[in-house]
Parts: C-alpha cells; structure tokens; sequence
C-alpha cells in the first residue's frame, strides 16, 4: 500500500511540475485599450474588407472602423489574417482586441468568441460556371444545365478556404442528403474571393460564398451563376474576447447609432452594391490583390528611393500625400506635381516642366536629398532622421529648427520628434511661443506638419501590408 502512495506522490508532482508557473495573462479590455490609446483590429485583405487602390486605403471594413475609431477616440491599427483560426489565434494570443471582418454567427463559433450585434444579414450560395456559350442560350437552356438543387451536388467537388463557415455548412448539407459531397478545403491564402476567380477562370468547378460577396464579384465575372442557395439567411459580425464585456458593449453601442445614421448605408453600397467601380477596380493594375502595383510611377518612385536609401513605399507614400498621384495636381499655394514643388524649388532642384513627373519626381528627391544631407549634422538616428526630412519638406526646416530650439528650452528631447519637437511644432502657431527670442522664423500652422508625418507613417504601414 505504501508502495502505491508512493506512487501516486511522485506522479502529482510531476503533474505540477509540468504545468507552467506563469500566470495567466491579465484580460485586456476597453480600460486598458483607452490607456494604450489605440484600437488593434484583425481583418483579412479582400477587394471588399481591407485593400489599396490607387495609392489609398479602402474597404467595408476599413470605413466602418475609422468610423468606430472617431467614436471612440482611438487611432486605429490593423493587423492581418489568412483566415478565421488565424484571427483567432492572434485575438487570443492577445495580438489584437477584436475581429473585424464579416464572420458568420455559428453555435460553435460562439463558443470561441464574443460577436457583436449582427452587422448584415446573407446566405451561403454557390458559385458555378454558366455553360460555355452561355449568350447564345435561351434562359430554360442554361438553367437546365445549372445545379438548381443540393441533390445535384452528390458526387461533385466543391472547393472551399480552410476555416471557413462554408465547411461546416457543405458537411452538414452533406448529412441531410444522406450522400457525398467532395468537400475540398484550401489554404488560407486562398480567399473566397480568389476561388471565385478560378471557377471563372474554368480552374475548379464549384465554390461558395456568402450572397453579397459573390454577388458584386458577379459585376466582374459575368460567367459565374450565384443562384443556387445553400442555406437559410445567416447574420455576419465582428468578434472580440470573451474577456472583453465592456469593449463589447461600446461597440455595440456605437454600432447601434451608427446602423440609424445613412453613411453606415452609403459605405455598405459602395462596396457590396456598386458593380461599376468594383470591376473598375478589379480591372486595375493598382489594385494589389489583383496587380502589382500602387502608381503608374512606381519605377520612378522606386529609383528614386534608391538614392535616398529608403524604403520605396515610404516615397510613394509622401508622394500620394502630396498629390494623390495626380500630375497635374496645383495646390491653393502655386505648387505643382506629383511631388507639389514651388516653382522655385522645381527650378532648383532640375525640374523645367514641373507637369512631366519624371521631371517633377527627379526634382523632388533631389529636394528630399538636400534635406537629407542637412540633417546629419543634428540627428544621427536614422529612424528620426527621416522623420525630420518629412516634416521639412513640408514646412520648411527652418521652421521645423525652431520647434527643435523650443524642444529644447523646455526639457524636451530635441532630436526626437514624436512627442517632443513635434508638440512645440504645434506651439509654433501660438503667439506665446512663435515671438520668443529664440524662434527664428516666426508663426507657422503647426498642425499640418504634425498631421503630414503621421499621414504619410500611418499610409506606409498600408503599403507594407500589401505591396513588396
């Protein structure tokens, strides 16, 4: 009997030996997320949800959170998944505070997540290959050689994204018939979107999609039929922890005021109802999901960078900042081009038609070089560095030496610009502060600076998530 204590002693411990002494990690929620002073929201790229057209950051998703950030006065940061066991992941893991991104509502995925009030209303259908010449057909012609019924689906190959909703809905279906239905689960970098496509393409046969999704990717595919039904209407909605009730209830609450206001409307439209700028867009080649591309000036942008030794992405986005791409683009002040250059600048940095971006872009790094060369001398960090050459292409590195001299004289750090120089460049508009002695250049609108860094850093991390 002894034996068999003795036994069992040196099994518990082993037991609690084994198991990780750490504490678990304390459940970050809305206070927590107020103090960090941002909002970390999970969402996959897609046409529709999260991309980059011509440069800007668009999608369904996208808006509704800068809608969601304003009301609850939180910058908004957003992070990527392939698919739903990754978002999980990453929310669990505490990587992000909520999933935003139209999940389908499911008793199981109940189990793993808090949603939020429904945000649309769809249902599942699937997506097949109308007949080859289809145009030619009178309407009873095409419908009898469509699957019209999940009867018909017995025996055939339905290619799906890992994770998904659709998975569980075809086994299910699968089981009220009673026969086989060949359920092939792809990779998660393989989007619901991107298997539409190959069923377009004649690459698989059959997909599915929730309603809405396929039915504006029909605008662009006009070979694919989206009319077979393959549940009952369902409800989409974001998600965030279980551990999280009071970031629940604020988005919830914001998300009842904003379904009573017709902007949470017009941005549902613009990217599930107008068929005419989404094959627009999916015809583009700056579009990333379906080109390579952010502007027609990308190898420009990108020699340029070279010299500058930066990040070409970086340079698009000042670029985009400046001019939206536009070439023709002629500012309030008299500054032209894609890269806005005053007609003295453009003459001095080698640029004669300041309209021709080859021209304007030669120019404007120039520009961007000399102010690269004249802050070595003051800021070694190279991270900091940059962001001082951007602030003074924009306002002027003279005015920009002026918060650094305030920065100074007020125990802040002069060589560093995020809450130090760029506070006292906001002072710069204050009279209190812009006729002290040692304030060189006098008055300037401190806001914009501020706002041009952090536009052009926040439109960066938007480049790095889609493009090379």
């Amino acid at each position: 009997m002894r034996y068999h204590y003795k036994n069992f002693f040196i099994f518990l411990i082993l037991i609690l030996f084994s198991c990780s002494c750490e504490p678990d990690e304390e459940p970050v929620d809305l206070p927590d997320i107020k103090e960090r002073g941002s909002l970390i929201a999970i969402t996959s790229y897609s046409p529709i949800s999260y991309f980059i057209y011509h440069g800007e950051p668009m999608g369904y998703e996208y808006e509704l959170l800068q809608m969601l950030g304003e009301y609850m006065d939180l910058q908004v940061e957003i992070k990527l998944a392939k698919d739903f066991d990754e978002m999980i992941g990453m929310l669990n893991r505490g990587e992000g505070d909520m999933i935003a991104y139209g999940l389908t509502v499911t008793a199981e995925r109940r189990q793993r997540v808090a949603f939020t009030k429904p945000m649309n209303i769809t249902r599942q259908v699937l997506v097949q290959r109308k007949p080859e010449n289809w145009h030619q057909m009178k309407l009873h012609q095409i419908e009898s050689q469509l699957i019209r019924s999940p009867i018909e689906l017995v025996g055939q190959t339905v290619h799906v994204r890992r994770g998904s909703a659709y998975v569980n809905r075809l086994k299910n279906l699968s089981q009220e018939i009673g026969e086989t239905i060949d359920i092939v689960e792809m990779p998660p970098d393989v989007t619901t979107e991107k298997l539409i496509n190959l069923v377009a393409e004649d690459s698989i046969d059959l997909t599915v999609s929730d309603e809405n999704i396929a039915r504006i990717h029909s605008a662009y595919f006009r070979d694919i039929d989206i009319e077979m039904p393959i549940s009952l209407p369902q409800q989409t909605a974001w998600a965030v922890r279980q551990s999280s009730p009071l970031l629940l209830e604020a988005v919830n609450e914001w998300l009842a005021k904003a379904q009573r206001d017709v902007d949470y409307y017009v941005i549902y439209n613009k990217y599930y109802e107008n068929r005419r700028a989404f094959r627009s867009r999916y015809a583009s080649d700056y579009f990333p999901i379906t080109g390579d591309a952010i502007s027609p000036y990308d190898d420009l942008l990108r020699e340029g960078a070279e010299k500058l030794e930066w990040d070409w992405r970086m340079l698009a986005a000042l670029t985009y900042r400046e001019s939206q791409f536009k070439p023709f683009a002629r500012s309030w002040a008299g500054a032209s081009g894609l890269m806005q250059l005053m007609p003295a600048t453009a003459r001095e940095f080698g640029a004669k038609d300041p309209y021709d971006p080859e021209q304007n872009i030669k120019a404007g790094i120039n520009f961007l070089l000399w102010l690269d060369n004249y802050w070595e001398q003051y800021i070694d960090d190279e991270k900091e560095h940059q962001k001082f050459v951007i602030a003074s292409y924009n306002v002027g590195h003279g005015h920009v030496q002026d918060a650094r001299r305030l920065a100074k004289a007020f125990d802040a750090d002069p060589n560093v610009w995020e809450d130090n120089v760029e506070r006292f460049m906001l002072k710069k508009s204050n009279p209190d502060y812009y006729n002290l002695e040692i304030v060189n250049f006098g008055y300037a609108t401190g806001l914009e600076p501020v706002k041009y860094v952090k536009t052009i850093y926040d439109l960066y991390e938007h480049y790095k998530k889609f493009v090379e």
